[in-house]
């Protein structure tokens, strides 16, 4: 190879590696800004946490439906779908009142 063939290939890494970091960094979902009411959330709004999508939300609210308002937090963990490695990544986004509520 050349040294303009050898330029050549490593500005196009360098930008290759560039375009990937950048679409990695847009690919993550906030989280979201306040925290959820688990209690008064919407299936959209349940959907903003992360690993939660259409189904454990409509299950979130199924079961807040069938079985009144959540107590505390960790009553969410009695939704099938959300176990303790699923709440660990949301008990800081989600709460059960306005009292916790982050403004």
């Amino acid at each position: 190879m050349t040294a303009k063939t050898n330029k050549g290939l490593a500005v196009g890494l360098a930008a290759a590696l560039l375009i990937l970091s950048v679409s990695g960094a847009w690919a993550q979902v906030n989280p979201p800004k306040a925290k959820i009411n688990i209690n008064s959330a919407t299936q959209a709004e349940l959907e903003t946490l992360p690993r939660i999508g259409p189904k454990v939300a409509q299950r979130v609210i199924d079961y807040r439906n069938q079985n009144g308002s959540f107590k505390k937090v960790e009553d969410i963990m009695k939704v099938k779908g959300i176990g303790e490695k699923i709440f660990a990544q949301i008990k800081d986004l989600i709460t059960v009142g306005p009292e916790n509520q982050v403004k």
